[in-house]
């Protein structure tokens, strides 16, 4: 087996471009939401990405840019109803989740149903991802670095202590907006790679694998990295050589790894 010759191939090229930018903004994304316990966000918002797909499908326009429109609008809607407290968070990642399956599926039947269109991105298929995926997804993920990079101090200290936060002057739910909003950002870019139905593992499944380690923020933040882009990559290169589905070899890797640190921890006492 040549491992160069993937190189030969030009939409291999284009998985790799689009597979390693998923790779590195989703862990940045998924520590926050891991550590303030908003990794069911992530779920439903892949979920709602969904809805937002079967639009774009249905219109002719670029799956990628409704599922983020929808993905957005969907992302403000849970945070406002979240903060408002008339509905518990839950509950409202509830209604989120089971109305845009809801509406998915009937925009779906409205397009003749199921078909391999939508299949890629329900699963993720690196072989469909066109040039024109891979500048949606840089653009995407240069808006979701810029802005984490602008509030990262925020972000870090609310994560830590929301009440000390607040009491400091923090704008508490503007920060907790752009969180959640980066999220739909991230699961919208994500799709061409690993799929609807995939997203929140490659988000969260990394970054509970190198807290595992107990490191320092920073030092996690980094093997969370090194973990996401070794499986997205080797992922890519084990579903062309075997003929696998890439999001789901992607998946299995970062759980392989999360099982090895696992049983590690436990030999080493």
């Amino acid at each position: 087996m040549n491992i160069l010759e993937i190189f030969q191939y030009g939409f291999m090229v284009r998985g790799f471009e689009a597979g390693i930018i998923v790779a590195l903004i989703a862990p940045l994304i998924g520590i926050f939401l891991v550590l303030r316990r908003y990794s069911l966000i992530a779920d439903t918002l892949a979920h709602v990405s969904l809805a937002g797909i079967a639009v774009g499908i249905l219109l002719g326009v670029n799956p990628v840019l409704t599922a983020l429109g929808v993905t957005v609008a969907s992302s403000l809607g849970i945070e406002r109803l979240r903060t408002t407290g008339r509905i518990y968070g839950e509950s409202a990642l509830a209604l989120f989740l089971s109305g845009s399956l809801a509406l998915a599926t009937v925009l779906i039947s409205l397009g003749n149903g199921f078909n391999t269109n939508l299949f890629k991105y329900l699963f993720g298929s690196i072989v469909t991802v066109t040039q024109s995926d891979v500048y949606t997804i840089a653009i995407l993920a240069v808006i979701a670095a810029t802005t984490l990079i602008l509030f990262y101090k925020e972000l870090l200290y609310i994560t830590f202590d929301e009440d000390s936060a607040r009491v400091s002057g923090v704008p508490v739910g503007l920060i907790n907006t752009i969180l959640i909003v980066l999220a739909a950002l991230t699961i919208s870019l994500a799709i061409p790679v690993v799929g609807v139905l995939l997203i929140a593992a490659l988000i969260v499944i990394p970054v509970i694998a190198a807290l595992q380690l107990h490191k320092s923020f920073m030092q996690t933040i980094l093997y969370a990295e090194a973990i996401s882009v070794f499986s997205v990559l080797s992922g890519i290169v084990l579903s062309f050589y075997y003929d696998l589905s890439t999001g789901g070899t992607i998946i299995l890797i970062m759980l392989g790894i999360f099982i090895a640190i696992m049983a590690g921890k436990k030999v080493m006492g």
